[in-house]
């Protein structure tokens, strides 16, 4: 069998550009660039299954590889974050060359062998695909290479348990629960720690600063809300500044509550008053009465 003009240009197309996308996987730094070399990758080789009359096999490596699988990978991408940077610091001495040193052997054996394969002719899909195609794929699968397929499925399970091993952390102490943390609390209360959480620092002073203290309930200045780098340092502000400062406001505020009042109280006597020689507030209209049919000459 040999291809026509227009398998053979499809190939020749999509084959280099496959080739470049899964050589981007060597040389992208960032893990969603990874991602989209693949999926251009398995996009290409569905198309060429397609091309090689295997409809059901492109269909499969779309939606099961393309669509559930990458779907996967880009979810935990997600959850892990794209920006995560990977160390640099080798765990293993010496890992660099052991990985260059096993990755030209493993290039040597791959040389070796496609050097000395021998291709017999294409004799195209037609007797194959005779049952259609599906039928034919699940006869060479699970008549031909049925060993090799539960092998397969065992290191798939293999390595999704494997995985969740990994992932697993071992808890060290029991679940604290929030019943827990309450009763923590009200047991602390004895020793004269606060019941509730202390207020971020600025909270009911005069600013949001964070090296002002919060003040409590009772009006009284918290150092402990202040970050204990702060305190450390000795950039918090003290408590005398902080009382200071309130009084301060509120001295000032009660002072224009007062001068308010005040011209509130003088507006409300000048309007009372009214001119000289009249009665009642200022502005008043007089109160409309009505003319009488004998006040003028009736018609």
């Amino acid at each position: 069998m040999t291809a026509s003009g227009g398998e053979a240009l499809l190939f020749w197309v999509l084959a280099p550009l496959m080739v470049l996308a899964a050589s981007g996987l060597l040389v992208v730094r960032k893990a969603v660039h990874a991602a989209i070399c693949v999926m251009f990758v398995m996009v290409g080789l569905a198309i060429l299954y397609v091309a090689q009359e295997a409809p059901f096999l492109g269909v499969v490596q779309v939606v099961v590889y393309t669509g559930a699988v990458m779907m996967l990978f880009l979810f935990v991408l997600m959850l892990v974050g794209v920006d995560a940077a990977d160390s640099l610091t080798e765990t293993i001495r010496g890992q660099r060359w052991i990985g260059l040193l096993l990755g030209a052997g493993l290039a040597a054996v791959l040389l070796t062998v496609i050097g000395r394969a021998t291709f017999r002719p294409a004799v195209g899909l037609e007797a194959a695909n005779a049952a259609t195609n599906p039928v034919a794929l699940a006869r060479v699968l699970f008549e031909h290479y049925v060993v090799a397929m539960q092998v397969v499925g065992v290191l798939l399970v293999t390595a999704a348990l494997a995985g969740l091993v990994l992932t697993h952390r071992r808890r060290l102490g029991p679940r604290v629960t929030q019943r827990t943390v309450a009763r923590a609390r009200v047991a602390a209360l004895a020793e004269g720690k606060p019941l509730t959480p202390l207020p971020a620092p600025g909270v009911y002073a005069q600013n949001n600063a964070m090296d002002t203290p919060a003040l409590g309930p009772d009006g009284r200045p918290l150092p402990h809300s202040v970050p204990r780098v702060l305190r450390i340092r000795g950039q918090e502000r003290s408590a005398t500044s902080v009382l200071a400062a309130e009084e301060t406001l509120v001295e000032r505020r009660a002072a224009r509550e007062a001068e308010r009042a005040e011209l509130s109280a003088a507006a409300g006597t000048s309007g009372a008053r009214g001119p000289a020689g009249t009665s009642g507030t200022a502005g008043e209209p007089e109160p409309f009465e009505p003319e009488t049919p004998g006040g003028k000459e009736h018609r």
